[in-house]
This record gives C-alpha cells, structure tokens and sequence, in this order.
C-alpha cells in the first residue's frame, strides 16, 4: 500500500556484455514503464474512505499496488480522475457522480458499491424532531446531489411534501407543501458541521463529518431510509479504463473479505452498512 507521492527507483547493474549504455537505459525506461503499470493510484478524502483505500490496497492481488492520493474538496478527485492524474477515485455516490459528468461532459463510471453512509438530520437546539418549531431555518448541501438527498428524508419523515417526479434532482422549489414553513438555507457539504455548530436548528450531515465533534447517527432526529443504497460511496474510474485488468483488481480488492470486515465492525456502530455482500 501507497500513500501520496510513490517514488520509484531501480538499481542499475552494468554489465560488460549487450548492447552498452544504450540498451541500459532502454532496459531502465522499459522497467520504470512496466512498474508505473502495476501502481494504482485512487484518490479519496477523509476517513473512512481513506481507510477502506488502504485496506483494498493491503488485499489486493496480482502484481498491482495502490497508492492514496488525498484531496482536500469535493472537487479534485473528480478533476484528477478525468484528467487522468489518477486511475479511480473512492469518495462519492452515484448521482452525485452523474452530475459531474453532466457539468464537466465526463466520462466517469460507478464501478462498485461498497457502503451506504447513514445520513440524517442533526439538531443543537431539538432532542427530538417532534419538537421542531415552525418556522425553523434547515441547513441542507448546496450541491444538487446532496440537496436532493437532504430534501428526500425531509418528505419521508412527512416534514414537507415533494413533486413525486422530482425524484433524485429535487431542490426545494420542488416542495408542494411545508406545513411548518421551514426556511431552507443551502451550505457547502464541508461546512455543514460549522452550522450545527453556529446553532441552525436542524442540520443535515455525514457521519463522517459530524464525528468532527463527536457527534454519531445514534444523536439525530432523523434518518435516511434508503434500501436500495442509491447513495452508496462508490469505486469510480473512467469509462475508458473500466475493463482493465488493474481496474477488475481494484475491484476486487474493494470488495475482498478484508474490507467487509472492516465495514461490518464500523457497522456495529451505527455509521454505515456495507452495499455488497460476500460470497458463501
């Protein structure tokens, strides 16, 4: 397993016999070229998706390694992916992924589902959502993606009502009825524990972002209800390279045994389940 720059070096051993330095040096590049091909760079953000990376990378078979890029935004692995600066990146669900292709005209492609991310609705102010007050101010992703998510536990729990139609693009002019005339204000992903923090009475989250002040799923007032894991963080490569033989290893190795182990003890505490299932 690698993490951030690989550095590659090769020992030269000069021989007396073939073709000189010439042929050395071809021999060097033809080495150095042939190693490139078994590093498998993947782009990821925070934990635990950084460590599900580095969990596939310790599992993966083959002559193939992993190395860890880490980004910092919800930007970049995207951008480094289609601008092949790497070769997959695991940091996003699906239709959040769509959306960029969209945007950017992309070529990314959802390889594999490997956990739902339990998601809710946070409140400094509520110990429950029966006490939510009229009029109250919703902090939801500025995204489209994450809004739409956001919007859907909302008329799930029946706070507000949305265009059935609206499906996994809904804003909130897709609302038909909000009986408790709440006030929507969209934040960036990132800084959505900031308005928890700042008192905005009902907040939605990731556990992996809210655990930045210790809060877990077991603290919202409410959550996602979501069978079909449309929302599951996803191996993403190019549609180009998906077929690749490094690819299909990447693949596995994201759903090997080790990483569904490691899932299923995350799982005991309440941040996520896994969205694939090992074979008997």
């Amino acid at each position: 397993m690698k993490k951030g720059l690989l550095l590659s070096g090769l020992t030269l051993l000069l021989a007396g016999c073939g073709g000189g330095q010439e042929s050395t040096e071809e021999s060097q590049e033809d080495s150095s070229a042939s190693q490139e091909e078994t590093v498998i760079q993947v782009a990821s953000h925070l934990p635990p998706m950084t460590d599900i990376v580095e969990i596939a990378g310790d599992a993966i078979e083959g002559p193939y390694e992993v190395e860890l890029v880490e980004v910092s935004d919800n930007i970049q692995y995207n951008e480094a992916l289609l601008n092949e600066e790497v070769d997959a990146n695991f940091a996003q669900h699906e239709p959040f992924m769509e959306i960029f292709n969209e945007e950017r005209n992309g070529n990314l492609v959802a390889l594999q589902p490997v956990y739902n991310a339990i998601v809710g609705f946070y409140s400094p102010v509520y110990d429950s959502i029966e006490a939510l007050e009229d009029g109250a101010e919703v902090a939801i992703p500025a995204d489209a993606t994450n809004e739409a998510r956001a919007l859907m536990i909302l008329d799930q729990h029946g706070l507000i009502t949305l265009d059935p139609e609206a499906g996994y693009s809904a804003s909130v002019d897709d609302i038909e009825e909000n009986p408790h005339n709440l006030e929507f204000t969209h934040i960036d992903l990132l800084n959505l524990t900031g308005a928890y923090e700042d008192g905005v009475e009902l907040v939605f989250n990731y556990p992996t972002y809210i655990s930045s002040i210790d809060l877990t799923p077991e603290d919202a007032v409410l959550l996602e209800e979501d069978e079909d894991n449309t929302f599951a963080i996803q191996l993403v490569a190019r549609e180009d390279t998906q077929d690749s033989e490094a690819i299909r290893a990447l693949k596995e190795a994201f759903t090997s045994q080790e990483v569904y182990d490691y899932l299923s003890e995350l799982s005991k505490e309440g941040h996520l389940e896994p969205a694939f299932e090992m074979e008997e």
